[in-house]
């Protein structure tokens, strides 16, 4: 008699085997005070020059922004962004320019601040821009992800403004929509629909030019804690939340049909709220609870049940904000699929996530084209209504980054001076090209002189 085992024991993933781990205690940050305000923002933006983290600062509130070189102990004195009159609750580095990054404070405004190439050598207190809109405090800031200069802020007077950050102005603000304080406020990849989730138990998918309410979902998650939506791959939309039992859970949702959720999966009782990161090259979404001590992470399919447990990195002590490197900042030779800058209360340390492979070649598959930090449409043209994909980069040569950063630029009438950091880039381009030519010059010179003193040898 013949029985067969048709049982599939594991479903077979490239990314099963992903690995986290820190970095060494000399590639740390060490001796920085974190900021002590309780806010479920991240607390941290990261690219591949530098690491910025909300700290703790005496009347006002402040940020640091160290190049990503300079580990170690942190001096006491080193130079801060401290231009907010009130605690700093979120900071964002623009995708466009690695030297530009947005804050937005308990005093009501958001700034735009210009990072110098090696980082501050004095403190800073006047932004690029200030962005005055919101009545209350602001707690949400999200860059827009393929057009240069569009910012989006959410704030505590449940407003959501979208901002064209080169002419200072509010050019979208949708007021009439939430009802209560936003939890959440994210873009999809090429940045034409908004997803909101909001203390009225609704999660929104909003047209962003419009301001208007395209799906809505009441109670994804039964609980009254706060809720995180993000867009994740085929206009899918992955959310945690909690349970009325106070469980935490992470659910997919497709917009298409709003009615059930393609999963929801419980997770544990922790209080935390889950932060998702997700990353559309690997399908991969990692939870970060604020105040735990672990990142899980999943994958994210088209087959059942869609959302699949994949690992989870822990460690002794808990963390209080999350930074997440773009992928063009990562080591492709090391086959490192994300970093994280997990901040503790003194300290930020770098996470590692990797898949095992013995090749020293570089992994194509784990390595698809993926955003790079051009622009693929400008702010006017983006607010007159035209969409556009993210412009996607190669990293088989180990992504050299493209220091010709976008030109901030900002309209004569609200500033005097345009930044200059891009704009000499220009003219240093020119040195470069003139100096090249000076050393061919000298290089045929030499031969030329090398030639002649030969000849002459011979002839004594």
């Amino acid at each position: 008699m013949e029985f067969t085992m048709s049982r599939k024991v594991v479903r077979t993933s490239k990314f099963r085997h992903v690995f986290g781990q820190a970095v060494k205690a000399d590639q740390c940050y060490d001796d920085i005070r974190i900021s002590q305000m309780t806010w479920d923002s991240n607390f941290c933006s990261v690219n591949p020059k530098f690491v910025a983290m909300i700290v703790d600062a005496s009347g006002g509130g402040a940020f640091m922004v160290l190049p990503l070189t300079k580990t170690g102990r942190i001096d006491m004195s080193y130079p801060t962004v401290c231009g907010h009159t009130g605690p700093v609750l979120d900071i964002e580095f623009c995708p466009h320019n690695d030297n530009i990054i947005a804050s937005g404070s308990e005093d009501c405004s958001v700034m735009i601040w210009e990072i110098p190439d090696g980082g501050l050598t004095t403190s800073l207190t006047d932004p690029v821009v200030k962005l005055d809109g919101h009545s209350k405090r602001v707690g949400i800031l999200s860059w827009h992800p393929t057009a240069h200069n569009v910012l989006m802020s959410a704030g505590c007077d449940n407003v959501v403004i979208l901002w064209n950050v080169a002419r200072g102005e509010a050019a979208v603000r949708i007021d009439t929509v939430h009802s209560d304080l936003i939890y959440s406020a994210s873009w999809n990849p090429d940045g034409s629909r908004i997803l909101t989730t909001c203390k009225d138990k609704t999660m929104r998918v909003l047209d962003p030019r419009k301001g208007t309410v395209l799906f809505e979902k009441e109670k994804p998650h039964e609980g009254s804690r706060p809720i995180r939506g993000v867009f994740v791959n085929d206009g899918k939309i992955l959310t945690t939340g909690f349970s009325r039992m106070s469980e935490r859970q992470v659910a997919l949702w497709d917009p298409k049909n709003f009615k059930e959720a393609l999963t929801l999966q419980e997770l544990d009782t922790s209080s935390g709220v889950l932060l998702p990161f997700f990353d559309p090259d690997t399908g991969v979404v990692y939870l970060c609870g604020k105040g735990d001590s672990s990142i899980r992470y999943f994958e994210v399919t088209d087959e059942a049940p869609f959302v699949h447990y994949l690992s989870m990195y822990s460690s002794k002590e808990s963390q209080k904000g999350m930074g997440y490197m773009p992928k063009r900042g990562l080591e492709v030779n090391k086959c490192e699929i994300a970093r994280f800058y997990k901040l503790h209360e003194r300290k930020c340390e770098p996470i590692v996530m990797t898949v095992p492979r013995k090749s020293d070649l570089f992994q194509e598959d784990l390595y698809p084209d993926t955003i790079g930090p051009e622009p693929s449409v400008e702010a006017d043209e983006w607010f007159e209504g035209k969409d556009a994909q993210p412009i996607l980069i190669s990293l088989k040569d180990g992504f050299v980054a493209t220091t010709r950063a976008k030109e901030f630029k900002v309209h004569k009438s609200l500033l005097k001076t345009t930044t200059a950091s891009a704009g000499n880039q220009q003219d240093s381009s020119g040195e470069v090209q003139s100096l090249r030519k000076e050393v061919k010059d000298l290089k045929a010179a030499i031969e030329e002189l090398t030639k002649r003193v030969s000849e002459l040898e011979s002839k004594h």
